[in-house]
Formats: structure tokens, sequence, C-alpha cells
């Protein structure tokens, strides 16, 4: 696998990224505006759990196992978002 430039804003496709729940294939590195794009379809995937939760709740769902299981979901999906936003958004120190 070849280094990758971290001043271009790349980073190792596996080791670097496993955690940001980003499977890129035939690529070695993963950039910035790729990273970014992910965060966007994790926000939008989190807003739809959120609204199902919701929906699923405001109907009276006795499948309680399926909601928990949505939450879950949810929250793994919260995690890999911050995962990337700190990443992508870098400390600031003042």
């Amino acid at each position: 696998m070849p280094p990758c430039d971290r001043r271009a804003g790349y980073r190792r496709e596996y080791r670097d990224c496993a955690n940001f729940g980003v499977r890129f294939s035939g690529s070695a590195c993963v950039n910035e505006e790729e990273m970014r794009k992910r965060l966007e379809v994790l926000r939008i995937e989190h807003r739809d759990l959120d609204a199902a939760i919701d929906a699923l709740t405001a109907a009276g769902s006795t499948d309680q196992l399926q909601i928990a299981r949505l939450k879950k979901r949810k929250l793994r999906l919260k995690d890999q978002i911050a995962l990337i936003e700190d990443y992508l958004i870098p400390d600031i120190i003042a």
C-alpha cells in the first residue's frame, strides 16, 4: 500500500479510516472530500432512523426489540459521525 500524503488531506484506508466506518475499494487513500460525502450520508441515515423510531413509537408499536435495534443502530451512526467530524474539524488551541 503506498504511503499517503497527509498534506493533501489523505489517510490510509484500512488502518486510519477503519474507525470512521469508511469502506472504499480500489483506493489506498481516502481524501477529505470523500469523508465529507460519507459524513453527509451518515447524517441522512441518522435522521431517517430518528424518523422511523418516532413513527413506530407514535403508532404504539409493541415491537420493542425492533425499536431497540433501531436505536442501537442510530447510536452507532452517531459515533461514526462524531469520529469523522473530529478528524475533519481540527482542534484549535487558544
